[in-house]
């Protein structure tokens, strides 16, 4: 009986990756036909900054948090594709204001007490970001992806609860606001003058009301700063949800994400190696459009 029923759903499971996976490379040969010619090795540099997602975190993955290099975020392709040496200072679990302060994180002290990141500093992620821009004049990109750990935070706080999700959400997104205001001004304020871009959120279900509601909202933040800051948005949520689409709007089931390890017919909230690059394919296009100005 399972091995009768298990056979045909396989089979549709493959064939939605495979039209995922023609989407994708489809995305590849749109970018690299579009692309102005990206910078020489060695003639500039990429910061990424931000949270696990730009980290490339993967959940319960054991003795593989000792070595970060067992983990690739977006920053690892963006950097690769436009021949940029790429830092990565991102913190699993970093919320917008421990980004630069002792506000309250959602893991990133603790993991960073315990395991290396891919980039070494005891100071704040913005501290470090603004040493990196002052000591390396010839940065040409600058993408940070922040927020969501905010509206965790809230979540956890109201343990789900949606009223109580719903009356706390004006003051996050307010904070989010301010928090991702400062850190923008303050990465300008460095003397940077390539490419500032802030990467949003995809939705980890686009047929879950409530989780895309709250996505969304945190992108509009999100949006409205960068656009008031003169930053990029690389507009992640549409592009994770066309693909997803192929899935009937199941994020999970169109193999963006990871397989959760306690339940393979489940994935955890972050993206598997297809997410990280369709985001990174995402960055570098809108990479490329501002700097013709788009």
């Amino acid at each position: 009986m399972s091995s009768k029923r298990g056979f045909p759903f396989a089979c549709a499971v493959s064939k939605i990756r495979i039209a995922v996976l023609a989407l994708v490379m489809a995305g590849v040969a749109t970018l690299a036909s579009a692309a102005t010619p990206p910078p020489a090795p060695g003639n500039g540099s990429y910061l990424g900054l931000g949270d696990s997602i730009a980290f490339g975190y993967i959940t319960d993955d054991g003795y593989a948090y000792v070595n970060p290099n067992n983990f690739i975020g977006y920053p690892s392709y963006v950097g690769r594709d436009l021949r940029l040496d790429t830092a990565n200072a991102a913190c699993p679990g970093e919320s917008s204001g421990s980004f630069f302060s002792a506000a309250l994180d959602n893991g990133c002290h603790d993991f960073r007490s315990s395991f290396p990141l891919h980039a070494s500093y005891i100071s704040t992620q913005l501290d470090f970001a603004t040493a990196y821009l002052a000591a390396h004049k010839q940065t040409r990109l600058v993408t940070i992806t922040l927020g969501a750990n905010d509206i965790f935070l809230l979540v956890g706080a109201c343990a789900g609860d949606l009223t109580c999700i719903q009356n706390g959400l004006t003051a996050v997104l307010a904070t989010l606001g301010a928090n991702m205001d400062h850190i923008l001004r303050s990465l300008r304020a460095s003397g940077f003058q390539g490419v500032l871009m802030v990467v949003n959120y995809y939705s980890v279900d686009y047929t879950d009301p409530v989780q895309t509601g709250l996505t969304t909202a945190g992108n509009n933040v999100l949006s409205a700063v960068a656009q008031a800051d003169g930053a990029k948005v690389a507009d992640v949520f549409t592009a994770f949800q066309t693909v997803a689409l192929l899935a009937g709007g199941h994020t999970c089931q169109a193999g963006l994400l990871n397989v959760n390890p306690a339940d393979q017919t489940t994935c955890d909230i972050h993206p598997a190696q297809s997410g990280q690059q369709l985001i990174a394919q995402t960055v570098e296009a809108r990479y490329q459009a501002a700097l013709v100005g788009l």
